[in-house]
């Protein structure tokens, strides 16, 4: 076996549960912990929630336990630091926790004042109702339809079946299939249904081919509309002409005018090809940032959100059973202790780490803060871990589903990472940089004659950038810009 298999091999076996599970929870997101952290609770009669106890609501009419929201003075120091603009930086000690303490955990430490001296706290959009799904927004219009139930039942089947442009990609065989057993309906019966659909808003959803799709909407348009009948002709016949933006070819073929067969073209253009897309809605996820950057007299301050961090701690009552417990419910209450104390620490040391690898990536990433995606740095999880004095895998975890809120916007830790391009100047920009040059340049170009993969590259050549006409061609493709051909047919 090889030494370093074997060396892997023998830090897994000597992983103990609770090491297991302070790498299980630093990998967690924030709803995620809270789901995990309740459901131990629920296990655990020595774990309790500080919102949990009724008595931190009115601790003055009893006597009480020491109330759970109490501030352990080690939490301060690991909530908030500094991160320096440039050139200074800081040390980076392990803070001081007190793990001998039995009292709750409360990150919120200064959460008053972190919100008072928070200028985005207040800063939130409002949020809006989710926007309707295209089945829904077909449905709706269904309801207000004048048809048979038979017919109603074979249109919900259709709906149902639209993929995510809008278009039908089942067959009749597999749509008829999917039918109720109760409904036997025939090809030219679904089709009838399908007909009917196609002319529901938006126009063209049930379609089943792009011809299909774009005949339906010029089909809408008044009969005297110029050129209409033109387009209805490129639409069965020559659509592949089109496509090519060969218009002089298209003018001899349909024996019209150049200046008709280009109206035509721009008729056709305005029509959607895919009716469903601008009804396509993913589900949002809202996600509340795990850290904020903001800065605070010319340097970038990094601090935990005191909201998204736990209130655990140990319920002091039953803590003050132990002692009186004898034998097995004495050892099982022991036990229970020591695991909610391990907890605790791990919890502990999930923030320290969090908050450690979100200030080694705003110190790197500082630029792009001040200047926009154009000064993003390379980074790779080896440097931060190098810095940070942790294994790659941990700021794999760290960084995943784990959000900071900064002043342009909130991203996941891992938007921070990107590989680096070689440089006339022996350095290197990332590949965020160069996509945020790209989108810029596609932007300023002439629609009339827009730029080549070939042409963009040239440009970035000339700035100092060493990238290839394929690496241009995949960041294109990746930020979903047309091609240059395709640009040019939608100007």
């Amino acid at each position: 076996m090889k030494p370093g298999l074997q060396f892997r091999l023998n830090q897994q076996l000597t992983l103990t549960p609770q090491l297991q599970q302070a790498i299980r929870l630093l990998q967690l997101s924030q709803l995620e912990l809270e789901a995990e952290l309740r459901q131990i609770a629920e296990s655990n009669p020595l774990l309790e929630f500080a919102d949990d106890n009724p008595e931190n609501v009115d601790g003055d009419e009893r006597e009480a336990p020491e109330p759970l929201d109490a501030i352990p003075s080690s939490s301060s120091s690991t909530t908030t630091s500094d991160t320096v603009d440039n050139a200074e930086a800081p040390e980076w000690g392990d803070a001081d926790v007190d793990n001998s303490s039995d009292d709750p955990i409360d990150f919120s430490a200064g959460s008053s004042s972190s919100r008072n001296n928070n200028p985005d706290e207040d800063g939130f959009e409002p949020q809006s109702a989710a926007q309707e799904t295209l089945q829904e927004h077909l449905l709706w219009q269904l309801n207000l339809t004048h048809m048979s139930a038979r017919d109603r039942t074979i249109a919900t089947v259709l709906i149902d079946a639209l993929n995510a442009d809008g278009y039908l990609t089942e067959s009749m065989e597999s749509l008829i299939t999917a039918l109720p057993t109760d409904v036997k309906a025939t090809e030219a019966e679904v089709e009838h249904v399908r007909r009917m659909l196609q002319r529901f808003d938006p126009t063209g959803i049930a379609s089943v081919d792009l011809r299909d799709c774009l005949r339906v909407q010029l089909e809408q348009f008044d009969p005297d509309t110029p050129q209409r009948e033109l387009a209805l002709r490129i639409v069965d016949a020559e659509l592949e002409l089109l496509a090519r933006n060969d218009i002089a070819r298209l003018a001899r073929k349909l024996r019209a005018s150049e200046d008709d067969t280009a109206a035509a073209a721009v008729l056709i253009r305005s029509l959607d090809p895919r009716p469903g897309a601008a009804l396509d809605v993913t589900p949002v996820e809202y996600v509340a940032p795990d850290v904020y950057a903001r800065k605070d007299a010319g340097r970038w301050r990094v601090s935990l959100n005191p909201d998204c961090q736990p209130r655990l701690g140990l319920n002091q009552h039953y803590c003050g059973l132990i002692a009186q417990a004898r034998g097995t419910d004495a050892s099982w209450m022991r036990g229970q202790l020591q695991e909610a104390r391990w907890l605790i620490k791990s919890l502990e040391s999930r923030a320290e780490t969090l908050l450690k690898v979100a200030e080694a990536i705003v110190r790197r990433q500082s630029a792009f803060l001040d200047y926009g995606p154009e000064a993003m740095h390379p980074l790779v999880l080896r440097e931060v871990a190098e810095e940070v004095g942790m294994h790659e895998s941990t700021i794999s975890r760290v960084t995943t589903r784990k959000y900071i809120h900064t002043p342009r916007g909130t991203f996941e830790l891992k938007h921070f990472f990107s590989s680096g391009v070689s440089t006339e100047d022996g350095g290197s920009a990332s590949a965020t940089a160069i996509q945020a040059m790209l989108r810029k340049l596609v932007d300023a170009e002439d629609p009339r004659k827009p730029l080549s993969d070939q042409a963009i590259a040239e440009e970035l050549h000339r700035k100092g950038i060493q990238v290839a006409r394929r690496t241009v061609a995949k960041y294109r493709e990746a930020m979903r810009i047309p091609s240059s051909s395709e640009r040019q047919r939608a100007g």
